[in-house]
């Protein structure tokens, strides 16, 4: 018999929490994101599904969002009130087995073997009860099937994916289908003539490996087929980072004041290391060139460390690995915590 994993992921979460708050909001197009004002720059945190319908998603510059969607009620992000949301969600999840945290809106949980739909269902009825929040469960063999498998059940239902139906439903899909393989992976994939899931698990782990790497390659044929770890760990869900952004209503055209900016930003993501008393062992810089072009570069420091200076200094190192010095729109600094 299997033992069966699901995967619960919270439907349009952020929005569905300021609907609680907002009941007259029901029905309508609702975007959340930056402190609410469409017309300052910014992006879409999230937006309810009546607002997706228009083509407004995360990510999305909150200026187009308005213009795509005119008539969206626009609010701004309140953390700490999903997160409040969120431990209720997850004590929920507990009442039925053991529960790996992904993050505020989603985890795995360990169903056993017996029944997967039937728990899967109850965990539906079990979270509205207690939240008022509706949920998409993910069964699968595994957490990447169950994962993938919620993308099938969106929204408020229940999809199985198992390693019998594991092609007919995606090997005809594109490799960045798969839940760990990005554009990037995808386009380098493409030029090795490996273009679907199909394609890619029937290649040789070497072949990939040569291009990837010993680790990466055969990692990628194993998701491509289906394998992946069934254990649910039931440990506490930690960040893998923290990070600050800030969006600037007027360009940054002297490199100087990047410069500055990047160093508070710096420090006040110090701010969250401290707390979390774990220190970083690397920086990512992000820059967002005006209109909308976006570059990641890091660097690793010498040895773990939350000093506010260690990591600014970090920080300007892999500033100066950006060359282009055409006005800046968004700036970003993320610590990224070891193991």
């Amino acid at each position: 018999m299997s033992r069966w994993v699901l995967h619960v992921d919270l439907d349009q979460f952020i929005a569905a929490v300021e609907v609680l708050r907002r009941p007259e909001l029901r029905g309508k197009p609702v975007v959340v994101g930056g402190d609410g004002d469409p017309t300052k720059r910014g992006v879409v945190a999230t937006a309810s599904y009546e607002a997706r319908a228009f083509g407004v998603h995360s990510g999305l510059p909150m200026r187009t969002a308005l213009k795509r969607c005119p008539d969206a009620i626009f609010l701004p992000s309140d953390k700490e009130a999903y997160e409040a949301v969120s431990v209720d969600v997850m004590a929920t999840l507990r009442e039925f087995g053991t529960v790996e945290v992904l993050g505020w809106d989603e985890a795995f949980v360990d169903a056993g073997d017996d029944d997967p739909e039937g728990t899967a269902r109850r965990i539906q009825r079990r979270v509205r009860e207690a939240t008022e929040l509706e949920c998409t469960v993910g069964i699968g063999e595994n957490k990447l099937q169950a994962k993938l498998a919620t993308g099938f059940g969106k929204p408020a239902g229940v999809a199985t994916l198992t390693y019998a139906t594991w092609f007919d439903v995606l090997g005809d899909r594109p490799t960045d289908a798969l839940w760990g393989i990005g554009s990037k992976t995808a386009k380098k994939l493409a030029e090795m003539n490996i273009h679907t899931v199909h394609d890619l698990a029937a290649t040789h782990p070497d072949t990939v490996a040569a291009r990837f790497g010993p680790t990466i390659g055969p990692w990628l044929v194993r998701i491509a087929r289906g394998v992946a770890s069934a254990r649910v760990t039931g440990e506490a869900w930690m960040a893998r980072s923290r990070g600050k952004e800030k969006t600037f209503q007027q360009n940054l055209d002297d490199w100087a004041e990047v410069q500055a900016q990047v160093v508070a930003l710096a420090h006040d993501v110090t701010r969250e290391v401290v707390a979390e008393e774990r220190p970083a062992v690397r920086v990512v810089v992000k820059v967002r060139y005006a209109p909308f072009f976006t570059s990641t570069h890091g660097h690793k420091l010498p040895e773990p460390t939350s000093d506010a200076d260690a990591i600014a200094a970090a920080a300007l190192v892999a500033l100066d690995q950006f060359t282009d010095r055409r006005p800046v729109r968004l700036l970003g600094v993320r610590a990224e915590f070891g193991g």
